[in-house]
């Protein structure tokens, strides 16, 4: 018998959902309460698959039968006879909570109910049902169809049965599945910050521009896109959200502050490729300033990103936000790192990292350069992560 899933939310995000549901042979629905967006999901859809024809990934046989296992709805009663809905909408905990509401008030008992949010509290989504055990955070990356990782979050009430489920459900689908608690931001989204971050200050500070910062990166790093070209690519207001998001839930926590640099780009428009111009212009013709290729200056900004990197990986362990295999697993998956970062941190040598940190915390006299104690006992025993 096929899982009956649907999804909340026509968008890119929920129609990518969609679509790998549709592709493992799962009746999926789509409801969307706009008529457009429904339109829009569809041409879509149709559209990637026709590629995927032409590049013989798929035969027509197979686009047909995708195709054929979603409908699309703009009736929320549609959901009724679902296994699994999974909500895909706009990042604002209030509409999802009236959201998971009527969704609880459609389906049966046993139907389990997920929230695709990158950056809310999952327990504050399902805190205004009835019944929170069937609830957790299921977290694709965009495009779903391409990305492996998916993290799994649930709640302290969510039924382990129930979770195990559904990373089987997921795995059969393909996925690489990880498991988190519900911090801000996940795995993925909090240590992967720094990225971002720090490479915003190193261009604040004057010592490198977007584009030296993005070939240090990829020169000494290996890393395949550079945060400037990234943060273009992801989008500028995507981004800074998912930065405001885990600042604002961790208390203002310094190393999560947002950049004005990017919130400026952010208010003229300059939102990166979807716009034409972010940090890099994107237009026909358009000249693009050349990286100062100075090894000296690539490999300390190298460093200094990386030990930011690290810190926040040692911080989410520290704090059990998952497990030391799971938050490899996921930077390597989920963001293309080159390597996970505990294990690049045993590979440098942590003592560097510690030194790195200190080096960072007296020149600036900023909190978000101080290491993560578990770090530093690491160091203290001449321990290693791995």
């Amino acid at each position: 018998m096929s899982l009956l899933v649907s999804v909340i939310g026509a968008g890119a995000m929920g129609s990518g959902i969609a679509q790998v549901a549709a592709s493992n042979d799962s009746e999926v629905t789509i409801v969307d309460s706009s008529p457009q967006a429904l339109e829009n999901s569809q041409s879509k859809l149709k559209s990637i698959l026709n590629r995927l024809v032409e590049k013989r990934k798929i035969n027509k046989e197979e686009s047909q039968h995708i195709i054929s296992n979603i409908n699309w709805s703009s009736e929320m009663n549609e959901i009724s006879n679902s296994n699994l809905v999974i909500e895909a909408i706009v990042e604002n905990m209030e509409i999802k909570q009236i959201l998971f509401s009527q969704m609880e008030s459609l389906v049966s008992d046993d139907c389990i109910l997920a929230t695709n949010t990158s950056s809310l509290s999952v327990a504050g989504i399902a805190s205004v049902c009835n019944n929170p055990s069937r609830i957790m955070g299921i977290h694709f990356f965009n495009p779903a169809p391409l990305m492996k990782l998916v993290e799994v979050i649930p709640t302290n009430e969510t039924d382990g049965d129930l979770l195990k489920e559904v990373k089987s459900i997921l795995e059969g689908w393909g996925k690489t599945v990880v498991t988190a608690k519900d911090p801000p931001g996940f795995i993925v989204n909090r240590v992967a910050r720094p990225f971002y971050g720090e490479a915003l200050k190193i261009y604040e500070e004057g010592i490198a521009d977007f584009a030296t910062v993005d070939w240090a990166m990829k020169e000494f790093g290996g890393f395949c896109m550079g945060p400037f070209e990234l943060m273009d690519y992801i989008g500028n207001d995507v981004n800074y959200s998912a930065t405001k998001a885990v600042y604002d839930r961790t208390n203002h926590d310094p190393r999560y502050k947002p950049s004005a640099t990017q919130k400026k780009l952010m208010d003229k428009g300059l939102l990166g490729r979807k716009s034409g111009k972010g940090y890099f212009d994107y237009s026909e013709n358009a000249v693009n300033p050349e990286p100062q290729k100075n090894e000296e200056l690539g490999r300390k900004i190298f460093k200094r990103i990386l030990a930011m990197l690290i810190n926040a990986a040692v911080d989410a362990l520290n704090e059990s936000i998952a497990t030391r295999d799971d938050i490899d697993t996921a930077m390597k998956t989920g963001v293309n790192y080159p390597k996970g970062l505990l294990k690049w941190a045993d590979e440098i040598g942590l003592n560097s990292q510690v030194a790195q940190l200190k080096e960072l915390h007296s020149k600036f006299e900023d909190d978000r350069y101080i290491a993560n104690p578990l770090l530093i006992k690491k160091v203290e025993e001449s321990g290693t992560f791995y």
